[in-house]
């Protein structure tokens, strides 16, 4: 299969000089690699050109994050298998191939997602995707490895291969015709949780989303945002909450979304109470943007299919913060 490796920049030379060489030296043999540039003000472009001319680049004419960025320059990349990833993600030897593999064996097969260990502690997983991401009944995600911020050691308990809910956009495997038969991504999300809407989409047209562990990559994680940004609480609260709408099945909408509004509020409380309130107003933001997003986003609801597995079976708030069950094999 032709694979392209597509790596989405904004002033991001110091991560290209940092990590681009071991993608090029890990990669090259199996894949095209592509820097996709959202207007960048440094030097990244210029960096890739002298060091790395055999790496194709992509101009985008603006920074439109993540959603448009891909979107963009996606369709002048022809492949069979894209692969996004971000621009602060170490690759491994032999991490293409495995993923490959699958890809070859399981034709419904649409999105794959490696093992995501952290950068800065390679024996912990990464918050991003850890071992493959899941929902809970109010459209909360959790991972294999990651249950809120409780970050599990990798003690090999996810070298498997597993079917899962979304994968991780911080490493990203997908067929180019899912991509482009879905619409690829929603760009009125900007940035977060369009993966979990795509994985989302792609599931209710009838495809698998898997997980590979005996791929592994290194993600350094809050390089374009921190996790302390109260722009990155707005993103998340906001799109997640646009996800139930968009894709939560007739029967449980009102119940989801009200439930929903209800635990983010509780969320603001719980963060003023820890004396972060700018982190509440990033909360009522979120709200608010949602609110003036409503309708526009039930236009653009998409009728779930039987391949769906929205799980509607735990509340992962509930367990978590509750129960105290902070690991993913404790959930029940």
């Amino acid at each position: 299969m032709k694979t392209a490796i597509v790596i989405l920049n904004w002033n991001g030379e110091k991560l290209l000089e940092h990590f681009l060489p071991g993608i090029v030296n890990f990669s090259a043999q199996e894949a095209e690699i592509y820097v996709a540039d959202n207007a960048s003000t440094d030097a990244s472009i210029q960096y890739v050109q002298r060091y790395f001319p055999s790496v194709k680049i992509v101009e985008n004419t603006i920074n439109g994050g993540y959603a448009k960025g891909y979107n963009d320059a996606l369709q002048s990349i022809s492949a069979d298998i894209y692969c996004l990833i971000n621009s602060d993600v170490e690759v491994t030897q032999n991490w293409i191939t495995p993923i490959l593999e699958v890809f070859n064996k399981e034709e419904n097969t649409a999105i794959i997602q490696p093992k995501i260990l952290d950068f800065k502690d390679k024996t912990k997983f990464e918050y991003a995707g850890a071992g493959g991401g899941f929902l809970d009944l109010y459209g909360y995600p959790y991972c294999r490895g990651r249950v809120f911020n409780e970050i599990e050691l990798d003690t090999h308990q996810f070298d498997d291969v597993s079917e899962i809910f979304w994968a991780s956009g911080a490493c990203f495997f997908i067929r180019s015709k899912v991509y482009h038969q879905l619409g690829g991504f929603d760009e009125d999300y900007f940035a977060h949780q369009e993966e979990i809407d795509l994985c989302w989409r792609s599931q209710n047209s009838g495809y698998d989303v898997k997980y590979v562990g005996l791929s592994t990559v290194y993600h350094v994680g809050g390089a374009t945002l921190q996790e302390t940004n109260p722009h990155k609480t707005y993103l998340n609260f906001r799109n997640s909450l646009l996800n139930v709408v968009k894709n939560v099945p007739k029967k449980w909408f009102l119940f989801v979304v009200i439930s929903r509004l209800i635990l983010d509020g509780i969320a603001g409380v719980k963060f003023l109470f820890e004396f972060r309130p700018i982190h509440t107003f990033a909360i009522l933001k979120a709200h608010i943007s949602f609110y003036k997003n409503f309708i526009k986003f039930l236009g653009k609801r998409r009728k779930l299919q039987k391949k769906s597995n929205y799980n509607l079976h735990t509340s992962v708030v509930w367990q978590y913060f509750v129960m105290g069950r902070k690991k993913y094999h404790d959930l029940k």
